[in-house]
């Protein structure tokens, strides 16, 4: 598991996906298998997704941004795809479940 803030040691969360424009969403695929996890932005604004991933220190996704197909909640909170692979923990807010996710849990490429 990265620490809080982790990405701000690599590169620019956003410069490490090309740097997309505001009204692109972007796809973060699993590391081990390629599976789509998360689209983000969905429903709200890239200044928004980018916003609050920084404040928290982890990619931050909200309900809509998880690709349920691939993706499960357990019991306690972690999130995990359905490959096995822990992805982080869902640290729900005023504004509903937050998933917050390990930047190198989502740094996959699609397959083909």
């Amino acid at each position: 598991t990265n620490y809080s803030a982790y990405y701000k040691n690599e590169q620019d969360l956003i410069n490490q996906k090309n740097n997309p424009p505001a009204e692109k969403e972007i796809t973060f695929y699993a590391p081990n298998r390629g599976k789509p996890l998360f689209y983000a932005p969905r429903g709200r604004t890239m200044e928004q997704f980018i916003k609050e991933s920084r404040n928290h220190g982890w990619p931050s996704f909200r309900d809509d941004e998880v690709e349920w197909k691939n993706v499960r909640l357990l019991e306690n909170g972690e999130t995990v795809s359905v490959d096995g692979t822990h992805l982080g923990h869902n640290l729900p807010d005023g504004k509903g479940s937050r998933y917050c996710i390990n930047l190198v849990c989502v740094a996959g490429n699609p397959t083909n």
